[in-house]
């Protein structure tokens, strides 16, 4: 049943609008209520239209407006404003309050009708997508706290947008505090700015470590406005970075792997945010010793970490999957922590360890260590970050795993 609730203070205006009001059902009916009653008859009948007649005190009619509006009760509750004449800036403010619609006293019936049957449409459109919402929420697939999709299914929804071309030209934003805005996060107000921010079309996951991931209908220079009516909407000590990089291909993974190294950018160099490009990342010359003067242990140590994720992790997984079918009776084992990566080869009479560890600003140590074996040669390398690319990586890795191969081999003989 779809009820109409109409609001006014004058007997004229029910009279009139009564008449020239059309039905669509048997079982629709329109109810009156004066303003001091509205509140209270709205709560009882959650009609699916309210329509407020404009009252002799223009802000009575805005402030029962906005009331309405901000009671989550009568979410799926729409609100058409009856004015007795055109008053554009009465009309905007109430827009701006909330309502979906407007309609003079003077309107013809087939007005009223057309505009009756819109916001009817609206309602029940909302509250389908409130049951979909309810069973999403159910299953997990849609965090219940923050209603938008939980970390566990977001990169298969978000690789399904992708390949399905529905954000085709678009932008991927990745979003999250910095270390000054993890001191003050929270997860409601972030909740909250985003909501006010995105539009109905663009889709919000929440990620792991406080991130947020935002598929945007819009190019990155949007979302760099997107950004800043978010950064607007939080308070001034709740700093964010972000990282954008725009939807041009169908694989979100590498979508994803984009974002993220804007993302660790904007962190190192203490940016709002970085818009991806083919070049950022690569080049770490400004990392050389003769640049490193003024730079703090915190900003290396973020600089390594980024090293662990996007090099070293990789190189010593891939290292590790090609050799350990070769390496008969060697069991290969690896793993990084946000200190070190350790890449070791072990046997049943011998072991060889080979650690990167992080010691403090613009360098890095390697350490190769042998046991079980005779007169190895245990020793340190020491290495700048900005020497820490994938092919290097790889060359010292691939130089200890045929050493501890030599070795092994002279012990049988």
């Amino acid at each position: 049943m779809n009820s109409v609730i109409l609001i006014t203070n004058k007997e004229d205006i029910e009279r009139n609008l009564r008449a020239n009001m059309v039905l669509l059902r048997e079982s629709d009916s329109v109810v009156s209520a004066y303003y001091d009653d509205a509140p209270d008859v709205v709560y009882e009948k959650r009609p699916d239209i309210v329509i407020i007649h404009e009252n002799e005190d223009r802000d009575k009619t805005i402030g029962l407006i906005k009331y309405l509006k901000e009671k989550r009760v009568f979410d799926n509750t729409n609100i058409i404003l009856l004015v007795d004449k055109y008053d554009r800036d009465f009309i905007l403010n109430a827009y701006d309050e909330g309502i979906d619609d407007y309609i003079t006293a003077s309107s013809d019936p087939s007005e009223m009708l057309i505009r009756t049957i819109n916001c009817i449409k609206k309602s029940e459109l909302y509250k389908e997508i409130k049951r979909v919402k309810y069973y999403l929420s159910t299953y997990g697939i849609v965090s219940e706290q923050s209603g938008f999709f939980s970390p566990k299914f977001a990169k298969e929804i978000f690789e399904l947008e992708v390949i399905n071309n529905n954000f085709t030209d678009g932008a991927f934003v990745i979003i999250t505090p910095d270390d000054e805005g993890k001191k003050v996060f929270s997860d409601s107000k972030m909740n909250a700015a985003i909501k006010q921010s995105v539009r109905c079309g663009d889709i919000v996951a929440e990620a792991s470590g406080s991130k947020y991931y935002l598929l945007l209908n819009t190019s990155c220079d949007g979302a760099v406005t997107v950004l800043s009516k978010l950064k607007g909407l939080l308070p001034e000590e709740f700093s964010i970075k972000a990282g954008i990089a725009p939807i041009n291909t169908r694989k979100f993974a590498d979508i994803e792997k984009k974002a993220t190294c804007a993302l660790n950018d904007a962190l190192l160099n203490n940016k709002e945010y970085v818009i991806y490009s083919p070049n950022s990342g690569d080049n770490d010359n400004w990392l050389a010793e003769d640049q490193a003067e003024g730079k703090s242990y915190r900003f290396f140590k973020g600089v390594f970490s980024k090293k662990l994720e996007r090099v070293i992790a990789p190189v010593f997984y891939r290292l590790q999957k090609t050799y350990e079918e070769k390496l008969i009776n060697t069991k290969i084992e690896q793993f990084t922590d946000e200190k070190q990566s350790v890449f070791r080869l072990i046997n049943a009479k011998s072991e060889g360890m080979l650690k990167i560890v992080y010691p403090g600003f613009s360098k890095v140590i390697v350490y190769i260590v042998y046991s079980g074996l005779d007169s190895p040669e245990n020793r340190e390398i020491s290495l700048p970050i900005n020497m820490l690319h994938q092919k290097e990586v790889s060359q010292v890795v691939e130089k200890f795993i045929k050493e501890y191969i030599e070795y092994i081999n002279e012990e049988r003989i």
